[in-house]
């Protein structure tokens, strides 16, 4: 049953669990069902002796070569003509032992993170980069391409609603984007645009015009007035502006090529505190006017359009509201929408009193509130990955294994149905569980496991550096083992990332000072 991780719980935890609790996850996944059936999604309408490099464990270059590459690059960069051809011939020759050696050196997809940054555009920096990561043995890079409110395309070909990462005088045309994707796949590498969804940054959470797309909760807060980072402003799903703009940036970044688009914070915002659970209307993200009325379209007929309307705006539901509501409409029986089959007595067409009924009807409107939520992120999914499966290019999608489960009486307010995610894309479980070991990390991919077809494609995310423990995760090298110990079946694992193995080129690139 899929939604079961919604739960987050243990099978001994769940011999346990009441029928109750049981019968309710079941009644919520129906809903999400039929809600998934009906919804509409805009995607329908819208060298002399060369050295022979080799390669020790995990792929990695020996550091002979390392040096050697280094050195050729560096006389490249000043015109020696010969050194340009050797270097050339070396990188070349490094991408396919690097190919041969993932082959056969499982993960064969082995990918690290990273961000790019206006510093890089200086001549040879990308192609030091992208060096430092083949030499570790990786094959992928994930590049963040939109985050934080900016884009990762040339300002001068920038026609997105939100502001350029480079955008210095004299760069206007600068397009890193296209120049990493050109660099590392000169290397043998592939390179996966990385972008945020449902996170549209501060920039745009300032724009006047863009106030209406912002989700918005019951006070009409948005995610700035709940989350902890102020660059993370999220939006209403359900609307159309906030669709438009986004396809419209996915089509953008597609025109590059990359290999791959790999949509992160597909979700909703976390809270602090106690506003980290969900445990009623008022709390969740569905107050914009457009998941509003969305969610009152889910009505079968006037008697649920006015309840659902009642229950929205008050958060909660009275004897009083059902009683009016059938004298507003006395040719109705029972009030229907997504998802809801009537009790029997409607058969008969005699109803209880209206005090008898409103717990129940109170909490079916609960499920579907929530259910709607989660429609939500599930049609934005479909509607971001179109363009990208239009050119034949894979998607992925980012997730927290946790991100669903049941919390107390509510829910995780983050509300990531991943459990549901199109198994048309690769499935990147963050598995960032810091507990000094790396059981727990590993116990995070089993979990993932247990609840996704048997088709889905999990590449785990982990964080770390190599050789090392840091922020109380062992090496990446333990991590690993302990996942293909654990999930034999993965074929793939990605770093987080290039600023944790490189902090101090890190904070060179950024500066300009990387020589």
């Amino acid at each position: 049953m899929s939604y079961l991780l919604l739960l987050g719980m243990s099978d001994c935890k769940f011999s346990k669990f009441s029928k109750f609790r049981l019968l309710q996850l079941r009644l919520l996944q129906r809903y999400l069902t039929a809600i998934a059936f009906t919804s509409s999604l805009l995607v329908m309408s819208l060298a002399n002796h060369p050295a022979i490099a080799q390669t020790t464990a995990y792929c990695q270059q020996s550091e002979a070569v390392r040096q050697e590459k280094e050195d050729l690059l560096q006389k490249a960069l000043q015109g020696d003509t010969e050194a340009q051809n050797r270097y050339k011939q070396l990188i070349n020759r490094q991408a396919q032992q690097l190919a041969e050696c993932r082959d056969r050196t499982p993960p064969q997809h082995k990918a690290i993170w990273l961000r790019l940054y206006p510093c890089d555009a200086q001549p040879g920096v990308l192609d030091k980069i992208m060096d430092r990561i083949v030499n570790q043995g990786y094959n992928y890079v994930y590049i963040e391409t939109f985050a934080d409110g900016q884009v990762l395309l040339p300002a001068s070909a920038n026609p997105t609603a939100w502001p350029a990462m480079v955008r210095t005088p004299g760069t206007e045309n600068t397009d890193l984007l296209a120049e990493a994707i050109q660099k590392a796949h000169e290397r043998g590498m592939k390179i996966y645009a990385w972008m945020f969804m449902m996170n549209f940054g501060y920039s745009y959470g300032q724009r006047s015009d863009r106030q209406s797309v912002l989700a918005r909760n019951f006070k009409g807060d948005t995610s700035l007035n709940v989350v902890d980072n102020a660059s993370q402003v999220f939006i209403d799903p359900y609307n159309v502006q906030a669709k438009r703009d986004y396809y419209q940036l996915v089509q953008q970044v597609v025109r590059r090529r990359p290999d791959g688009v790999l949509f992160d914070y597909v979700r909703y915002p976390r809270g602090l505190g106690g506003a980290s659970v969900v445990s009623k209307v008022q709390d969740l993200w569905i107050y914009s006017e457009a998941a509003r009325q969305a969610l009152e379209q889910r009505a079968l007929n006037n008697k649920g359009r006015e309840l659902i309307k009642r229950y929205v705006a008050k958060g909660a539901l009275s004897a009083s509201d059902v009683d009016e509501v059938d004298k507003l409409y006395p040719d109705e029986g029972e009030p229907l929408w997504q998802g809801r089959t009537p009790p029997t007595q409607e058969e008969k067409k005699v109803l209880p009193s209206a005090g008898a009924r409103r717990p129940l009807l109170q909490l079916e409107l609960w499920r579907l509130s929530v259910a709607h939520a989660l429609q939500g992120i599930l049609d934005f999914v479909a509607l971001a990955a179109s363009p990208v499966q239009q050119q034949g290019i894979q998607t992925g999608l980012v997730f927290f294994p946790d991100g669903n489960q049941v919390v107390g009486e509510g829910y995780d307010s983050r509300l990531q149905p991943w459990d549901r995610f199109p198994t048309s894309a690769e499935w990147h479980p963050m598995s960032y569980a810091a507990c000094g070991n790396a059981e727990c990390i590993a116990t995070l991919v089993q979990r993932v496991f247990k609840y996704a077809p048997p088709e889905a494609k999990v590449i785990p995310a982990i964080a770390g550096v190599w050789g090392q423990s840091i922020s109380n995760r062992p090496s990446l090298e333990s991590q690993m083992n302990a996942i293909l110990r654990a999930a034999p079946q993965v074929k793939g694992i990605s770093h987080f990332a290039f600023s944790w193995q490189e902090p101090e080129i890190e904070n060179l690139r950024k500066s300009c000072s990387w020589k």
